[in-house]
C-alpha cells in the first residue's frame, strides 16, 4: 500500500517539477528548494512579528483595538506587516507538508533520515499550534470560536473533564491574564521551534538555511502583492462571550481540526490526531523495507583522489562524500541540474529518481549516474569533474592581524575574518587572493582546518610580481585582503598507506596544515617529510618540523639542501631532494607521495617515482591541482 501511495505520489512531484524547469529553471525550481523556502517565510514571520509585537496590546479591550489601529491607522506598514505575517505562515505550512511529502514519495526517510523524518513531522504540529494560538491573539469574532471550540476540544479528556471552558462562559471570565499568557506562548513557541528546525538540519552534510536570491525576492514580493490584494483583516467586530460567533469566515487550512470538533465526538477526534500524528513518526519503521541483502554499510572510493568514505545504507553518493569532507559537485540536490553526473569505474549503484532531462538513457547506458540520487548496495568506485565543485566557494575580505618575516624572500600573514564569518576548508587546500584589477593568486592554507578562526600564509617574495612586492614592501597590519576560496583537491586521502611528503621551498605551508590536521584526528599513519631547499637559511621553520619528530614517533623529517654554503656548516642530506627519496626507498610500492611546490619540481620528480615502484594514483601534487583549475602553471607569488 505505502509503496503504491509512493508511486503516485511520485509521478505528480515529477511532472510538476519538470513543468517548473521549464518556467523557472533547475537552479530556481522551488520544488528543490522547500526546505529553505520554508527558513525564508519563518524569518519573514520572525521580523513583522516583531513589528507587530511592538503596538500589540495585551489588555482585553485593548487586545482587539491594538490590532484594529494596526491594520486601519497604518495600513502601509502595520497593516502590511500583519497580512505578511499570516501569509508567511500559511505558506510555512504549506511548503513543510510538501516537503515532508516530497520525501516520502521519494523514499528518502527510512534508515539514517528516520531523525529528520521525525522532527519534520513535530515541526508541522509545532507551526499549526503556534499560527492557531496566533488567531486567539487578534481578538475578533474567529478568535473568540477558536478560543472556545480549543476549550471544548481539551474539556473531552478526562484529565479535564469540562473544567477549560468554565474560564470563557461569562465576558468577567475573560481577563488580561489570559492575553498575557497566549502573548507568551506566541513568543516562546517559535523559540521552540527555530531550535527544533536547527536539529533537524543537523543530520544534512553542507545543509542551506535560505534559498537563492532570487528565490527569496520572489517569495517575499509574492506575500507583498497578497497582502496589498487581499489585505487581512479582524472578522465580525470584537469578541463577545454572551454572543455566539455567526458568519465568520473559517480558515480550513489553518484550523482544520477545529472545524470538527462540533461534527464528530471530540474524544474521537482525539484519537484520530494522535494516532495519524503516531503512524506519521512509525512511518520509517512501515513495510515495504528495501534493505534486503544490501550492506548495512558500504565503502566508496572517489576519484580523483582515491579517497574512501563510509557511505551508510540508503545514503546518495552525495551526501556521504560531502559529510566526510569530499569536495564533490552539486547544485539542486534533487536530480534536476545534472551538476553532480558522475561515472561508476565500479560496484553496484542505484541510480535512484531523476528528471530524465538531467541525466539522458545514453549517458545512463554508459554507466552515469546523478550523485544527489544514487545509492550503493555495495562498495562502489566512481568518478567525478572536480572542477564543477564550486558549490561553497565564496568570496571573503579578512584584515591582516600579523606580518612575520620568516626569512628574507618569506612573509608570514595572519589573517582574520569578520566575527560573523568562518571559512570550512580542508588541509591541503588553498584560496585565491584577488587583486585590484581582477587577477588571482594562488597561495595554500598553512594553518590546520580545526585552527580555522584564523587564515595562515606563507608568501615567498617574487621579483616584479604583482602582488608580492606589495606584502613585503607596502603592506602592513590592519589593510584588508580580498580572496576566494576554498579551493583544489591536493587533500590527504583516506587511507592506511604511510606518507611521504616532498616539499619545496613555500610548499611547506600545506604540508604543515595537512600534517598538524593529522596530528590532531590521530592518525597513526607514518608520515616522511623531505623538505629541499637550496640554502639552510630556506629551511625558514625547520624547528617546527624537528618538534613534530620528537613528539610523534609517526613522523620523520629529512631536510635536503641543494647547494650548502659553507657559513652554513651543514651535515645533513644534500643533493635534490627527490634523490634522498629514492635513496630511501628501494622500492616504493606501497607508498602515498604528495609533491608540494614549483610545477617544475613536481614534474621532475614524479617519474622518478613512478620508476622506482610508485603506483598510478599514488601520487598527487598541488602543481596540478593548480593546472585542473586553468590557474596557468604559475608559482604561487
Amino acid at each position: 500500500m505505502i509503496k503504491f501511495l509512493q508511486q503516485i505520489v511520485r509521478w505528480f512531484f515529477m511532472r510538476a517539477e519538470n513543468l517548473f524547469n521549464v518556467a523557472f529553471g533547475d537552479k530556481l525550481n522551488p520544488f528543490y528548494h522547500l526546505g529553505t523556502i520554508t527558513f525564508w517565510q519563518f524569518w519573514l514571520l520572525v521580523a513583522t512579528g516583531l513589528y507587530l509585537y511592538i503596538f500589540a496590546e495585551t489588555g482585553v479591550h485593548d487586545a482587539y483595538e491594538s490590532v484594529e489601529a494596526i491594520t486601519h491607522n497604518q495600513w502601509w506598514a502595520g497593516g502590511i506587516m500583519r497580512s505578511v505575517h499570516r501569509y508567511a505562515t500559511d505558506g510555512m505550512i504549506l511548503t513543510m507538508m510538501l516537503h515532508l511529502l516530497r520525501h516520502f514519495a521519494y523514499d528518502r526517510y527510512r534508515g539514517f533520515r528516520w531523525f529528520s523524518w521525525m522532527t519534520g513531522v513535530a515541526l508541522i504540529w509545532m507551526v499549526y499550534i503556534a499560527g492557531i494560538n496566533g488567531f486567539m491573539l487578534v481578538w475578533d469574532k474567529l478568535a473568540q470560536f477558536v478560543v472556545v471550540a480549543t476549550a471544548e476540544w481539551f474539556d473531552a479528556l478526562p484529565l479535564f473533564n469540562g473544567s477549560v471552558i468554565r474560564n470563557f462562559l461569562y465576558p468577567d471570565s475573560v481577563n488580561s491574564r489570559l492575553f498575557t499568557l497566549l502573548a507568551f506562548m506566541h513568543i516562546g513557541l517559535p523559540l521552540v521551534v527555530v531550535f527544533v528546525m536547527w536539529v533537524h538540519v543537523q543530520r544534512v552534510p553542507r545543509a542551506h538555511i535560505n534559498p537563492p536570491r532570487p528565490v527569496a525576492v520572489a517569495i517575499t514580493l509574492m506575500f507583498l502583492v497578497l497582502s496589498l490584494l487581499k489585505p487581512i483583516h479582524s472578522q465580525g467586530g470584537e469578541a463577545n462571550m454572551l454572543v455566539v460567533p455567526t458568519n465568520i469566515a473559517f480558515d480550513w487550512f489553518e484550523l482544520p481540526v477545529l472545524s470538527l470538533v462540533y461534527v464528530i465526538d471530540p474524544l474521537k477526534l482525539w484519537l484520530i490526531v494522535i494516532g495519524l500524528t503516531v503512524l506519521l513518526f512509525l512511518v520509517p519503521w512501515l513495510p515495504p523495507q528495501r534493505r534486503g541483502t544490501a550492506k548495512t554499510e558500504s565503502t566508496i572510493t572517489y576519484h580523483p583522489g582515491h579517497k574512501a568514505v563510509a557511505a551508510r545504507f540508503g545514503e546518495t553518493l552525495l551526501d556521504a562524500g560531502l559529510r566526510q569532507d569530499v569536495n564533490l559537485p552539486y547544485e539542486c540536490r534533487n536530480g534536476g541540474c545534472g551538476v553532480c553526473k558522475c561515472k561508476v569505474l565500479q560496484g553496484s549503484v542505484d541510480p535512484g529518481v531523476y528528471q530524465p532531462s538531467a541525466l539522458s538513457a545514453e549517458e545512463r547506458a554508459q554507466g552515469k549516474v546523478l550523485m544527489c540520487c544514487a545509492t550503493v548496495t555495495g562498495d562502489a568506485i566512481v568518478e567525478f569533474e572536480p572542477g564543477a565543485a564550486t558549490a561553497h566557494i565564496r568570496e571573503y575580505t579578512a584584515r591582516v592581524i600579523k606580518m612575520e618575516r620568516l626569512s628574507a624572500d618569506i612573509m608570514r600573514l595572519i589573517l582574520k575574518l569578520p566575527e560573523e564569518q568562518r571559512i570550512d576548508f580542508v588541509a591541503g587546500q588553498y584560496i585565491n587572493v584577488i587583486l585590484d584589477d581582477g587577477q588571482r593568486r594562488p597561495f595554500s592554507f598553512a594553518n590546520p582546518p580545526h585552527e580555522a578562526d584564523q587564515i595562515e600564509l606563507q608568501i615567498r617574495l617574487m621579483p616584479g610580481g604583482a602582488f608580492t612586492p606589495h606584502v613585503f614592501n607596502g603592506m602592513k597590519e590592519g589593510d584588508e585582503i580580498r580572496f576566494e576560496g576554498p579551493l583544489g583537491d591536493f587533500t590527504l586521502r583516506e587511507s592506511t598507506r604511510p606518507i611521504i611528503f616532498v616539499a619545496g621551498a613555500t610548499g611547506f605551508a600545506p604540508v604543515k596544515s595537512m600534517v598538524e590536521d593529522a596530528f590532531h584526528r590521530k592518525l597513526k599513519r607514518p608520515i616522511h617529510l623531505y623538505w629541499g631547499v637550496r640554502k639552510r637559511a630556506d629551511l625558514y621553520m625547520s624547528e617546527l618540523p624537528e618538534q613534530w619528530a620528537r613528539e610523534h614517533s609517526s613522523f620523520t623529517f629529512i631536510p635536503v639542501l641543494q647547494e650548502p654554503e659553507p657559513v652554513d656548516a651543514w651535515t645533513g642530506r644534500t643533493g635534490l631532494v627527490h634523490e634522498a627519496i629514492l635513496q630511501d626507498f628501494p622500492s616504493l610500492a606501497g607508498q602515498e607521495i604528495y609533491a608540494c611546490g614549483s610545477v617544475r619540481m613536481v614534474e621532475a620528480v614524479f617519474p622518478h617515482f613512478k620508476a622506482q615502484g610508485a603506483e598510478e594514483g599514488m601520487c598527487f601534487s598541488d602543481a596540478f591541482t593548480l593546472s585542473a583549475r586553468s590557474m596557468a602553471l604559475q608559482p604561487r607569488e
